[in-house]
Protein backbone atom coordinates (compact mmCIF):
# COMPACT_ATOMS: atom_id res chain seq x y z
CA UNK A 1 0.00 0.00 0.00
CA UNK A 2 2.88 1.96 0.72
CA UNK A 3 4.52 1.58 -2.28
CA UNK A 4 1.36 2.34 -4.43
CA UNK A 5 1.18 5.51 -2.77
CA UNK A 6 4.84 6.57 -3.41
CA UNK A 7 4.46 5.71 -6.85
CA UNK A 8 1.10 7.86 -7.19
CA UNK A 9 3.14 10.60 -5.63
CA UNK A 10 6.00 10.07 -8.33
CA UNK A 11 3.74 10.72 -10.96
CA UNK A 12 2.46 13.12 -9.86
CA UNK A 13 5.68 15.27 -9.68
CA UNK A 14 6.00 14.13 -13.00
CA UNK A 15 3.12 16.07 -14.12
CA UNK A 16 4.15 19.31 -12.33
CA UNK A 17 7.42 19.03 -14.29
CA UNK A 18 5.56 18.50 -17.74
CA UNK A 19 3.77 21.37 -17.04
CA UNK A 20 6.34 23.72 -15.99
CA UNK A 21 7.96 22.99 -18.96
CA UNK A 22 5.02 24.07 -21.36
CA UNK A 23 4.91 27.62 -22.86
CA UNK A 24 1.93 29.73 -23.41
CA UNK A 25 0.83 33.40 -24.92
CA UNK A 26 1.70 34.50 -21.52
CA UNK A 27 4.64 32.59 -20.76
CA UNK A 28 7.70 32.40 -23.05
CA UNK A 29 9.76 30.13 -21.40
CA UNK A 30 9.66 26.85 -19.70
CA UNK A 31 10.57 26.70 -16.28
CA UNK A 32 13.12 24.90 -16.21
CA UNK A 33 14.43 25.12 -12.46
CA UNK A 34 10.91 23.77 -11.23
CA UNK A 35 10.87 21.06 -13.74
CA UNK A 36 14.18 19.86 -12.61
CA UNK A 37 12.98 19.94 -8.69
CA UNK A 38 10.35 18.14 -9.64
CA UNK A 39 11.99 15.54 -11.74
CA UNK A 40 14.12 15.57 -8.91
CA UNK A 41 11.45 14.86 -6.22
CA UNK A 42 9.78 11.92 -8.53
CA UNK A 43 13.33 10.41 -8.60
CA UNK A 44 13.42 9.79 -4.79
CA UNK A 45 10.06 8.60 -4.73
CA UNK A 46 10.44 5.57 -7.46
CA UNK A 47 13.91 4.91 -5.57
CA UNK A 48 12.30 4.47 -2.43
CA UNK A 49 9.47 1.77 -3.31
CA UNK A 50 12.48 0.30 -6.07
CA UNK A 51 11.09 1.49 -8.90
CA UNK A 52 14.82 1.92 -10.28
CA UNK A 53 13.91 2.51 -14.32
CA UNK A 54 11.37 5.31 -13.56
CA UNK A 55 13.43 6.75 -11.06
CA UNK A 56 16.55 6.82 -13.70
CA UNK A 57 14.19 8.28 -16.40
CA UNK A 58 13.52 10.88 -13.82
CA UNK A 59 16.69 11.56 -13.30
CA UNK A 60 18.14 12.07 -17.07
CA UNK A 61 15.38 14.20 -17.60
CA UNK A 62 16.00 16.22 -14.87
CA UNK A 63 19.88 16.89 -16.15
CA UNK A 64 18.66 17.98 -19.54
CA UNK A 65 16.66 20.93 -17.47
CA UNK A 66 19.64 21.84 -15.39
CA UNK A 67 21.61 21.86 -18.12
CA UNK A 68 19.10 24.51 -19.72
CA UNK A 69 18.64 26.51 -16.81
CA UNK A 70 22.76 26.58 -16.51
CA UNK A 71 22.78 24.88 -13.14
CA UNK A 72 25.97 22.36 -14.36
CA UNK A 73 26.96 21.36 -10.86
CA UNK A 74 23.18 20.11 -10.31
CA UNK A 75 23.38 18.20 -13.74
CA UNK A 76 26.71 16.43 -12.90
CA UNK A 77 25.20 15.59 -9.25
CA UNK A 78 22.13 14.34 -11.02
CA UNK A 79 24.28 11.92 -13.61
CA UNK A 80 26.39 10.40 -10.34
CA UNK A 81 23.19 9.21 -9.13
CA UNK A 82 22.23 7.88 -12.35
CA UNK A 83 25.13 5.87 -12.10
CA UNK A 84 24.43 4.31 -9.07
CA UNK A 85 20.80 3.49 -9.42
CA UNK A 86 21.60 1.78 -12.65
CA UNK A 87 24.29 -0.01 -10.59
CA UNK A 88 21.27 -1.31 -8.74
CA UNK A 89 19.52 -2.03 -11.29
CA UNK A 90 22.11 -4.29 -13.06
CA UNK A 91 22.50 -2.29 -16.10
CA UNK A 92 25.96 -1.17 -16.39
CA UNK A 93 26.01 -0.57 -20.55
CA UNK A 94 25.79 3.64 -20.32
CA UNK A 95 27.62 4.40 -17.05
CA UNK A 96 30.83 4.95 -18.45
CA UNK A 97 29.76 7.30 -20.58
CA UNK A 98 27.74 8.81 -17.97
CA UNK A 99 30.66 8.91 -16.15
CA UNK A 100 32.83 10.96 -18.67
CA UNK A 101 29.87 13.42 -19.27
CA UNK A 102 29.42 14.52 -15.15
CA UNK A 103 33.35 14.34 -14.67
CA UNK A 104 33.66 17.11 -17.37
CA UNK A 105 30.33 18.63 -15.89
CA UNK A 106 32.25 18.28 -12.08
CA UNK A 107 35.13 20.36 -13.91
CA UNK A 108 33.84 23.02 -15.99
CA UNK A 109 31.86 23.81 -12.69
CA UNK A 110 35.74 23.88 -10.68
CA UNK A 111 35.18 20.88 -8.70
CA UNK A 112 38.06 18.62 -10.04
CA UNK A 113 37.41 16.27 -6.39
CA UNK A 114 34.45 16.05 -7.43
CA UNK A 115 34.80 14.86 -11.07
CA UNK A 116 38.03 12.23 -9.68
CA UNK A 117 35.49 10.70 -7.04
CA UNK A 118 33.06 9.97 -10.00
CA UNK A 119 35.45 8.13 -12.02
CA UNK A 120 36.76 6.53 -9.54
CA UNK A 121 33.33 5.09 -7.77
CA UNK A 122 32.29 4.24 -11.76
CA UNK A 123 35.48 2.81 -12.65
CA UNK A 124 34.97 0.25 -8.98
CA UNK A 125 31.74 -0.87 -10.37
CA UNK A 126 33.40 -1.37 -14.13
CA UNK A 127 36.26 -3.34 -13.07
CA UNK A 128 35.13 -6.88 -12.73
CA UNK A 129 33.06 -7.16 -16.13
CA UNK A 130 34.57 -4.42 -17.97
CA UNK A 131 38.40 -3.85 -17.31
CA UNK A 132 39.11 -2.12 -19.95
CA UNK A 133 36.46 0.87 -19.62
CA UNK A 134 37.41 0.68 -15.63
CA UNK A 135 41.01 1.48 -16.97
CA UNK A 136 40.25 4.35 -19.13
CA UNK A 137 38.32 6.20 -16.66
CA UNK A 138 41.34 5.35 -13.83
CA UNK A 139 43.57 7.24 -16.50
CA UNK A 140 41.54 10.34 -16.15
CA UNK A 141 41.29 10.47 -12.62
CA UNK A 142 45.38 9.81 -12.86
CA UNK A 143 45.22 13.06 -15.47
CA UNK A 144 43.25 14.99 -13.61
CA UNK A 145 45.22 14.38 -10.33
CA UNK A 146 48.17 15.52 -12.13
CA UNK A 147 46.56 18.88 -13.29
CA UNK A 148 45.30 19.56 -9.55
CA UNK A 149 49.07 19.25 -8.40
CA UNK A 150 48.46 16.09 -6.24
CA UNK A 151 50.94 13.54 -7.17
CA UNK A 152 49.79 11.37 -4.23
CA UNK A 153 46.52 11.02 -5.37
CA UNK A 154 47.71 10.22 -9.04
CA UNK A 155 49.87 7.46 -7.96
CA UNK A 156 47.10 5.69 -6.51
CA UNK A 157 44.87 5.86 -9.94
CA UNK A 158 48.11 4.77 -11.90
CA UNK A 159 48.86 2.22 -9.49
CA UNK A 160 45.59 0.63 -10.51
CA UNK A 161 45.97 1.08 -14.11
CA UNK A 162 48.79 -1.02 -13.98
CA UNK A 163 47.57 -3.74 -11.92
CA UNK A 164 44.40 -3.68 -14.65
CA UNK A 165 46.72 -3.91 -17.41
CA UNK A 166 48.67 -7.22 -15.56
CA UNK A 167 45.30 -8.49 -15.42
CA UNK A 168 44.47 -8.40 -18.96
CA UNK A 169 48.28 -9.52 -19.72
CA UNK A 170 48.88 -6.36 -21.42
CA UNK A 171 52.96 -6.11 -19.75
CA UNK A 172 54.32 -3.73 -22.09
CA UNK A 173 51.86 -1.16 -20.86
CA UNK A 174 52.02 -2.19 -16.98
CA UNK A 175 55.57 -1.53 -17.16
CA UNK A 176 54.77 1.80 -18.52
CA UNK A 177 52.20 2.50 -15.72
CA UNK A 178 54.81 1.14 -13.05
CA UNK A 179 57.11 3.89 -14.64
CA UNK A 180 54.54 6.71 -14.42
CA UNK A 181 53.89 5.48 -11.00
CA UNK A 182 57.47 5.43 -9.83
CA UNK A 183 57.69 8.90 -10.88
CA UNK A 184 54.98 10.10 -8.95
CA UNK A 185 55.54 8.52 -5.98
CA UNK A 186 59.24 10.23 -5.95
CA UNK A 187 57.59 13.60 -6.05
CA UNK A 188 55.97 12.98 -2.55
CA UNK A 189 57.60 12.61 0.93
CA UNK A 190 56.14 8.86 1.14
CA UNK A 191 58.87 7.19 -0.42
CA UNK A 192 58.29 3.49 1.60
CA UNK A 193 56.24 1.99 -0.91
CA UNK A 194 58.08 2.32 -3.78
CA UNK A 195 60.10 -0.94 -2.76
CA UNK A 196 57.26 -2.83 -3.54
CA UNK A 197 56.33 -1.11 -6.84
CA UNK A 198 60.14 -1.37 -7.81
CA UNK A 199 59.52 -5.49 -7.21
CA UNK A 200 56.07 -5.66 -9.12
CA UNK A 201 57.91 -3.58 -12.05
CA UNK A 202 60.85 -6.34 -11.60
CA UNK A 203 58.46 -9.11 -12.02
CA UNK A 204 56.66 -7.62 -14.92
CA UNK A 205 59.80 -7.60 -16.91
CA UNK A 206 60.15 -11.25 -16.55
CA UNK A 207 57.04 -11.75 -17.45
CA UNK A 208 57.93 -9.86 -20.52
CA UNK A 209 60.85 -12.01 -20.91
CA UNK A 210 63.37 -9.55 -21.26
CA UNK A 211 65.92 -9.92 -18.29
CA UNK A 212 68.09 -7.13 -19.43
CA UNK A 213 65.29 -4.72 -18.52
CA UNK A 214 64.13 -6.60 -15.04
CA UNK A 215 68.29 -5.50 -14.18
CA UNK A 216 68.19 -2.05 -15.16
CA UNK A 217 65.05 -1.37 -13.31
CA UNK A 218 66.63 -2.77 -10.27
CA UNK A 219 69.88 -0.98 -10.63
CA UNK A 220 67.76 2.11 -11.42
CA UNK A 221 65.06 2.50 -8.84
CA UNK A 222 66.90 -0.63 -6.05
CA UNK A 223 68.03 2.02 -3.81
CA UNK A 224 64.07 2.39 -2.50
CA UNK A 225 63.99 -1.48 -1.88
CA UNK A 226 64.60 -2.64 2.32
CA UNK A 227 67.20 -5.45 2.85
CA UNK A 228 64.99 -8.65 2.48
CA UNK A 229 63.71 -6.73 -1.12
CA UNK A 230 67.41 -6.79 -2.09
CA UNK A 231 68.20 -9.70 -1.31
CA UNK A 232 65.58 -11.26 -2.55
CA UNK A 233 65.42 -9.34 -6.05
CA UNK A 234 69.73 -10.11 -6.12
CA UNK A 235 69.01 -13.67 -5.73
CA UNK A 236 66.47 -13.49 -8.35
CA UNK A 237 68.07 -12.19 -10.62
CA UNK A 238 70.80 -14.21 -10.46
CA UNK A 239 68.84 -16.83 -10.80
CA UNK A 240 67.57 -16.20 -14.09
CA UNK A 241 70.79 -15.17 -14.99
CA UNK A 242 72.36 -18.55 -14.57
CA UNK A 243 69.44 -20.12 -16.02
CA UNK A 244 68.82 -21.93 -12.74
CA UNK A 245 65.08 -22.98 -12.13
CA UNK A 246 65.43 -24.07 -9.01
CA UNK A 247 66.36 -20.76 -7.22
CA UNK A 248 64.11 -18.91 -9.53
CA UNK A 249 60.99 -20.83 -8.10
CA UNK A 250 62.21 -20.13 -4.44
CA UNK A 251 62.41 -16.46 -5.14
CA UNK A 252 59.73 -15.99 -6.29
CA UNK A 253 57.94 -17.84 -4.17
CA UNK A 254 59.00 -15.59 -1.04
CA UNK A 255 56.17 -14.67 1.40
CA UNK A 256 56.65 -11.03 0.51
CA UNK A 257 55.97 -11.56 -3.04
CA UNK A 258 52.55 -13.60 -1.99
CA UNK A 259 51.52 -10.48 -0.05
CA UNK A 260 51.88 -7.73 -2.32
CA UNK A 261 48.70 -7.23 -4.39
CA UNK A 262 46.92 -9.67 -6.02
CA UNK A 263 47.64 -9.34 -9.26
CA UNK A 264 51.20 -8.95 -8.64
CA UNK A 265 51.43 -12.56 -6.72
CA UNK A 266 49.38 -14.33 -9.09
CA UNK A 267 51.88 -12.84 -11.69
CA UNK A 268 54.58 -14.09 -9.55
CA UNK A 269 53.03 -17.73 -10.07
CA UNK A 270 52.93 -17.27 -13.68
CA UNK A 271 55.82 -15.94 -14.93
CA UNK A 272 57.78 -18.47 -16.59
CA UNK A 273 60.83 -19.82 -14.89
CA UNK A 274 64.03 -19.78 -16.75
CA UNK A 275 65.32 -23.25 -19.00
CA UNK A 276 68.07 -25.16 -17.09
CA UNK A 277 70.13 -27.12 -19.15
CA UNK A 278 73.61 -28.67 -19.93
CA UNK A 279 75.72 -26.94 -22.21
CA UNK A 280 77.93 -29.07 -24.45
CA UNK A 281 81.17 -27.24 -25.11
CA UNK A 282 82.63 -28.44 -28.81
CA UNK A 283 86.30 -29.24 -28.43
CA UNK A 284 88.72 -27.24 -30.39
CA UNK A 285 90.74 -28.15 -33.30
CA UNK A 286 94.47 -29.09 -32.61
CA UNK A 287 96.90 -27.16 -34.81
CA UNK A 288 99.62 -29.45 -34.66
CA UNK A 289 97.65 -32.63 -34.50
CA UNK A 290 98.50 -35.51 -36.86
CA UNK A 291 96.69 -36.01 -39.94
CA UNK A 292 94.38 -38.52 -38.49
CA UNK A 293 92.70 -35.86 -36.16
CA UNK A 294 92.37 -32.88 -38.11
CA UNK A 295 89.04 -32.68 -40.21
CA UNK A 296 88.75 -34.38 -43.35
CA UNK A 297 86.17 -31.78 -44.55
CA UNK A 298 87.16 -27.73 -43.66
CA UNK A 299 84.53 -24.99 -43.10
CA UNK A 300 84.00 -24.30 -46.83
CA UNK A 301 81.99 -26.58 -49.21
CA UNK A 302 84.70 -27.26 -51.52
CA UNK A 303 86.49 -30.64 -50.41
CA UNK A 304 90.44 -30.55 -50.25
CA UNK A 305 92.08 -34.22 -49.25
CA UNK A 306 94.73 -34.39 -47.36
CA UNK A 307 98.30 -35.08 -47.94
CA UNK A 308 97.94 -38.69 -46.33
CA UNK A 309 94.52 -39.20 -48.42
CA UNK A 310 96.34 -38.33 -51.41
CA UNK A 311 99.44 -40.26 -50.84
CA UNK A 312 97.04 -43.46 -50.34
CA UNK A 313 95.09 -42.67 -53.64
CA UNK A 314 98.28 -42.52 -55.36
CA UNK A 315 99.08 -45.94 -54.69
CA UNK A 316 95.44 -47.37 -55.45
CA UNK A 317 96.02 -45.79 -58.96
CA UNK A 318 99.69 -47.20 -59.31
CA UNK A 319 97.81 -50.66 -58.16
CA UNK A 320 95.16 -49.94 -61.23
CA UNK A 321 97.93 -49.48 -63.55
CA UNK A 322 99.90 -52.41 -63.15
CA UNK A 323 96.62 -54.52 -63.26
CA UNK A 324 96.10 -53.58 -66.57
CA UNK A 325 99.87 -54.02 -67.78
CA UNK A 326 100.91 -57.75 -68.07
CA UNK A 327 104.56 -58.42 -65.96
CA UNK A 328 107.45 -59.31 -67.64
CA UNK A 329 107.23 -63.30 -66.21
CA UNK A 330 104.42 -63.61 -68.36
CA UNK A 331 105.18 -62.08 -71.29
CA UNK A 332 108.76 -64.03 -71.38
CA UNK A 333 106.30 -67.32 -71.36
CA UNK A 334 103.88 -66.13 -73.54
CA UNK A 335 104.58 -67.95 -76.44
CA UNK A 336 104.96 -70.94 -74.93
CA UNK A 337 108.19 -73.59 -73.91
CA UNK A 338 108.75 -74.10 -77.97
Amino acid sequence: MASNKKMEEGYEHIKNAEKSLKTSLLKWRPDYENAADEYNKAATCFRNVKAYQQCKECLLKAVECFKENRAVFHAAKALDQCILVSKEMGDIRDIYKMAERAANMFQTNGNADSAVSTLEKTAKILESQVPIEALNLYKQAAEISVIQDNPRQAAEHTSKVARLHIKLLQYDLAADAIRREIGFYQQTENQRALGRIVVGLVLVQLARGDIVAAEKAFKEWGSYCEAPEIQNLEMLLQAYDEEDPETAKRALNDSFIKNMDVEYAILARNVPLPQGGVVIQKKPIIENAADEYKPVRPMTDQYTPTASYQGNNGDEDHQEKSRDQPADDEDEYAGGLC
